[in-house]
């Protein structure tokens, strides 16, 4: 299989939008290495393709909705409590960032928009050696939320301030 039919197949795999597959699924599939899947998303993506890798796996980028930035500070175990607020607000949590004071802006791709999202995120955290991004900062970070309605943001907002972690002035 050449490189341009490996990444149609991987472009007809993500037509669902919601399916999402992980670079070692794809490899399996394909019959490649997990690199050659990360190149092939590469090359796609340098097409104008809009994938996305979430810790899910690759997967189209949904369709346009609000974005904004919230500001957060919390500790490692209100983790679970913050993403679990948001997601019942009826927002998604696109990614995670920090501005680090030598790096500038470090950014995560979350893509958590369900509760099986947040307990699949919380239960790789534990499973690793691995920091939150927010442990650079002392607790203190941004998240880009996508939302449908303004109700849904406003809800996010008052759970989060009710969770004593949204950051305001």
């Amino acid at each position: 299989m050449t490189g341009i039919q490996r990444q149609e197949a991987i472009k007809a795999a993500l037509s669902n939008p919601d399916t999402v597959i992980s670079a070692n699924r794809f490899a399996k599939q394909l019959m490649v290495s997990r690199q050659t899947i990360v190149g092939d998303i590469a090359l796609l993506r340098a097409k104008g393709e809009q994938i996305v890798a979430t810790p899910q796996g690759y997967r189209y980028q949904t369709k346009q909705r609000h974005s904004t930035v919230i500001v957060v500070q919390h500790n490692a175990q209100q983790i679970e409590a913050e993403l679990t607020a948001l997601v019942n607000a009826g927002v998604t949590i696109a990614d995670v960032q920090v501005d680090h004071p030598v790096y500038g802006l470090l950014k995560g791709e979350l893509a958590i928009q369900s509760i099986t999202d947040v307990k699949q995120f919380v239960y790789h955290l534990s499973k690793t050696s691995g920091e939150p991004l927010s442990a650079l900062t002392d607790g203190l970070h941004m998240h880009r939320i996508e939302y449908e309605d303004v109700a849904n943001l406003e809800k996010a907002k008052i759970a989060l301030k009710e969770l004593h972690i949204l950051y305001e002035d």
